[in-house]
């Protein structure tokens, strides 16, 4: 069977945790469970690094703005590891070209970061904080989830990847007017608050 699916999957899931990815790939494949994950993700290094970063993400992500600033951060982060797995796994398996995939996992993981990052900043209008920790703990399930399934049946997997990549992109479309608000709002409270200076500075 083509790696095909498997590298569309592992691409949706690398623009959301790429570091989740690579750790979960590297398990599955380090613990004997499944032979479809090339050796250079079961290398212990590589493990840990991500490991390490998936602990700081797992953090940076559940605090308002801090998440933002994290996905800014990763706007190029995520699509290269999303081209990196798919080319290693292309690479592997050897049904599908190694640029192909590479141009699969890096643009699909570039319109799921998309979507998340977006996502986030609405929230981040939102007042309270505990929205950013809900997203954030359904982000990581998700992505665990659906990279687990993946392993043992790629293509319904992708699928919902598939499925859930398309209606995260729509209720983008719609979220944009609620984030363009919130910054005009937020520049005319500074405009506001910079006159009240002015006014009220003392005379020179």
């Amino acid at each position: 069977m083509s790696v095909l699916p498997l590298v569309f999957t592992s691409g949706w899931a690398s623009g959301i945790n790429a570091y989740a990815v690579v750790l979960l790939l590297g398990l599955f494949g380090a613990t004997g469970l499944s032979d479809d994950v090339p050796e250079t993700l079961q290398r212990p290094e590589v493990l840990i690094v991500a490991g390490v970063l998936f602990l700081c993400e797992a953090v940076a992500d559940k605090i308002p703005y801090v998440d933002s600033v994290w996905d800014s951060v990763h706007t190029v982060i995520r699509p290269v590891a999303g081209a990196w797995v798919g080319a290693l796994l292309a690479g592997h398996s050897g049904s599908l070209s190694d640029v192909t995939a590479g141009l699969v996992g890096g643009s699909t993981a570039l319109a799921s970061h998309t979507v998340k990052a977006g996502t986030r900043m609405a929230i981040n209008t939102s007042p309270e904080p505990f929205s950013n920790i809900v997203v954030s703990l359904a982000e990581d399930l998700g992505v665990a989830g659906i990279v687990t399934f993946a392993m043992f049946h790629p293509l319904p997997a992708a699928i919902i990847a598939g499925v859930l990549l398309a209606t995260g992109l729509i209720v983008l479309v719609f979220l944009i007017s609620r984030i363009r608000r919130f910054w005009r709002r937020r520049a005319q409270r500074r405009e506001e608050r910079r006159l009240a200076a002015q006014v009220g500075r003392p005379p020179g």
